[in-house]
């Protein structure tokens, strides 16, 4: 199991996440940013604007999540 925080994931805030792989690590993340979607708090919502601004582009969005791969399977187990 590992450890990541929504700041490492591109969002806005230390929450940790903890999770086998890293598709699990996404997921997590990805239901955080919707809870926080729903709870309209400011930060993550400019957190999001920056994640789809960079989903404009599929090489741009590819290189990011082969970045936070790489992050992830460099952490230590906890």
């Amino acid at each position: 199991m590992k450890t990541m925080t929504c700041n490492q994931l591109g969002g806005a805030c230390d929450t940790k996440f903890q999770a086998d792989t890293f598709e699990e690590m996404a997921e997590l993340s990805k239901k955080h940013g919707m809870e926080m979607f729903q709870k309209g708090d400011a930060a993550h919502l400019e957190a999001m604007n920056n994640m789809q601004n960079l989903m404009k582009s599929p090489e741009a969005m590819q290189a990011w999540f082969g970045e936070r791969r790489r992050e992830f399977d460099a952490l230590p187990e906890d």
